[in-house]
């Protein structure tokens, strides 16, 4: 304590704060506990934590001796916190350093998203380290092995990739804003090679046998130069691969069926030098099956060096630096390119007809050809060349060859595709050939309703054009059963309901003048009519305040289709549509365009289509029946549609009868469905009925009018 005194303030003030700060120390306390807590028996040198924790409770003293719980000191306080317990003291937070683990966890998050735009799903993969994954583009090979290297830098700047499959070899970075980090491939030396540094040997009587099992003769593996090399105490076979004389590489087949080939070596065909000068030329799965094409007399034969991929893939054909699993395409183009007809052979199981799709796709299928394999049973056909050689014979080998079909091009089809389409068309087992009955006598001479088909319906306002339509539907429903969907905009449900119930029952809906003396449908009449309106007819309706377009009102009567089986769809009229066309596109665009789409259901789905289109307001009219060039929008209304119908209804006493009908068919594209004429229906108005009428006005003379 004297020595203490003796020293300056400042001196006093720095030692103070040090013991202060020493005995608050968590180290301090656990120093000076150690030996006590070391003493208990029920101590473990792995109770740190609980050793910690306990002294977190303890309070240092200074005092030599203990304090008396009844002592005046023991409440009394100095306003030093020290006295009376310790307090954790909170670990200093360095703002800089919270940001920055927040800034790493950012980039991290987001070079993540852009390792899954490149197909790399690194969610589970930390920075700083290498992580094995399913390559993207080689899906690990046939083991599904994790041949796909990632490396994500420690400060989540940037990741790297690459595949040390031989096959794919797949390479790649990206940095965290997007932009690719450039990646030195690793240059691959070709390997000089020749059969004595190969240690190849020619081939001994058990590997001949082998082959002569299979139908390979001796003279053909002699010609293709076809070997053996020892590893070990096996014998394996060496397919050479020769390019104009010269060794460029060797795979290998063991007896039970396992295959490598010599690294870093240029991937070529199997039998290159065989198409060197062929326009036509075979491609086989298998160098076997290259051996058995030569048996049954076609050298013009290769087969790919890799075997077949799993499935198709998705992505878009890669360019010729990125192509590396079909590499041996690109290297042998100079060879391909000659070929005028490439005939693919590949093996009939779900690999082999992949790898034909992505052959095909690379050379341009429009000069590719596809072989189908003959049928060893009644449920099997054989799966490769060898095995028809085998099972078949040389000439079942080569008859398939010299029948193969062309290689399928989406949207391009031979005619015998369609064969037993004619033939059921001839014969008129399908039904509906000549097109369904209208309903009336008269008017079938002109016009029958064929499924696939468009027929547009115009006339002046008041004309009936409606009416028709609803008396056709009847009349093809209780004749042949078919359903219908009615997008009729201009028509209250409960209206359209009415005339169609009118024209089921025969009797009016209402007692009304229109009625005249016809007796009103009874309550069971309704009723019945009622389950016949559910069951026939289904409501395409837009309920929104915006105006349904042709493509909303499609897409519906497809789910009509499939849900209800509707076999015609009405669309009534065109300008309640809701007309979605461009600012450079011009309403006879636009018009050709719907009427195609409207042209495609109907023939996909074979549903007969009726849509309905006013004319435009006629200047001077005489009362003629105007023509479907009267058409408002576009003259493609006649030009796109299968039938051109126009209803005119007379409005001259001196002409003939009010109630009678002229349905004027204007166009009719199948001769065999109809021609063009006039036939004249009597219309009931008691009962919206249509029936044949014997009278046939004299046609006036039509004056000649202004077009709007």
């Amino acid at each position: 304590m004297r020595f203490l005194l003796r020293l300056p303030q400042t001196h006093l003030r720095k030692l103070s704060c040090s013991m202060s700060v020493l005995m608050g120390s968590k180290q301090f306390l656990e120093f000076c506990l150690a030996p006590s807590f070391a003493a208990s028996p029920s101590y473990t040198p792995g109770r740190k934590r609980q050793l910690s924790s306990v002294s977190k409770r303890l309070v240092p003293v200074s005092a030599s001796r203990p304090v008396s719980k009844n002592s005046p000191y023991q409440n009394r306080t100095n306003g030093l916190s020290s006295y009376t317990s310790v307090s954790r003291i909170p670990t200093p937070v360095d703002p800089e350093e919270e940001a920055d683990k927040r800034a790493v966890q950012f980039r991290l998050a987001n070079l993540r998203r852009r390792l899954a735009e490149n197909g790399i799903d690194a969610q589970n993969c930390p920075s700083g380290q290498y992580s094995g994954l399913i390559c993207p583009e080689c899906e690990g090979g046939d083991s599904g092995e994790k041949s796909l290297s990632l490396y994500i830098a420690p400060d989540c700047s940037s990741a790297t990739w690459n595949c040390f499959r031989g096959k794919c070899g797949m390479k790649g970075g990206v940095r965290v804003d997007g932009r690719f980090k450039s990646v030195d491939p690793i240059e691959k030396v070709e390997r000089k090679i020749t059969v004595e540094s190969l240690e190849l040997e020619p081939l001994c009587d058990e590997i001949k046998d082998y082959f002569a099992a299979r139908m390979i003769s001796a003279k053909t593996l002699e010609r293709n130069r076809v070997m053996q090399k020892r590893i070990r105490d096996e014998i394996i076979i060496a397919f050479t691969y020769w390019q104009r004389g010269e060794l460029v590489s060797c795979k290998y087949r063991s007896l039970t069926k396992k295959f490598f080939q010599e690294k870093n070596t240029r991937k070529i065909f199997y039998g290159l030098d065989d198409i060197e000068r062929a326009s036509e030329i075979i491609i086989v799965e298998g160098e076997i099956d290259k051996l058995a094409m030569e048996e049954a007399g076609f050298r013009n034969c290769v087969s790919v060096p890799d075997g077949a991929p799993a499935s198709v893939s998705a992505k878009e054909t890669p360019s010729e630096d990125k192509d590396t699993k079909y590499k041996f395409l690109w290297n042998c183009n100079d060879y391909l390119k000659k070929a005028s007809r490439i005939i693919i052979a590949t093996d009939g199981d779900g690999p082999g007809q992949a790898l034909a799709e992505e052959v095909a796709r690379r050379l341009g299928k429009e000069r590719c050809w596809r072989v189908k394999w003959p049928k060893k049973s009644d449920d099997e056909h054989c799966k490769d060349a060898n095995e028809v050689l085998m099972s078949m014979g040389p000439h079942s080998l080569s008859e398939a060859i010299h029948n193969a079909e062309p290689y399928p091009i989406q949207g391009l089809f031979p005619f015998k595709d369609f064969f037993d389409e004619i033939d059921a068309y001839y014969h008129r087992t399908h039904g509906h050939e000549y097109g369904v009955s209208t309903g009336w006598q008269t008017l079938d001479n002109f016009y029958s309703v064929v499924p696939g088909e468009l027929t547009v319906v115009t006339g002046v306002p008041n004309s009936g054009k409606s009416e028709w339509i609803d008396a056709l539907l009847c009349n093809l429903n209780h004749s042949v059963g078919w359903k219908f969907s009615l997008c009729s905009m201009e028509n209250k449900v409960r209206d359209h309901g009415r005339k169609l119930l009118e024209k089921h029952v025969k009797k009016p809906f209402f007692d009304a003048d229109y009625g005249r003396s016809v007796p009103r449908m009874s309550v069971e009449e309704l009723d019945e009519g009622k389950q016949w309106l559910n069951d026939t007819f289904s409501l395409i309706r837009c309920e929104m305040d915006s105006l349904p377009s042709i493509g909303w009102v499609l897409d519906r009567a497809k789910a009509a289709v499939l849900r209800y089986g509707i076999r015609g769809l009405v669309i009534d009229p065109y300008n309640e549509l809701d007309h979605q066309r461009t600012s450079r596109q011009t309403e006879t665009e636009y018009v050709s365009q719907m009427l195609t789409k409207i042209k495609r259901f109907a023939q996909h789905h074979s549903c007969h289509v009726w849509f309905v289109a006013h004319p435009k307001q006629l200047q001077q009219w005489d009362g003629s029946p105007p023509n479907l060039y009267d058409i408002s929008g576009s003259a493609h209304f006649i030009n796109k549609c299968d039938n051109g119908i126009v209803i005119h209804r007379n409005r001259d006493e001196n002409a003939g009868p009010l109630d009678l009908v002229q349905i004027c068919v204007r166009k009719v594209r199948n001769k065999v469905a109809g021609q063009i004429g006039d036939a004249y229906l009597s219309y009931d108005r008691a009962t919206g009925l249509f029936s044949d009428s014997s009278v046939t006005p004299e046609k006036p003379e039509r004056r000649s009018y202004k077009r709007s």
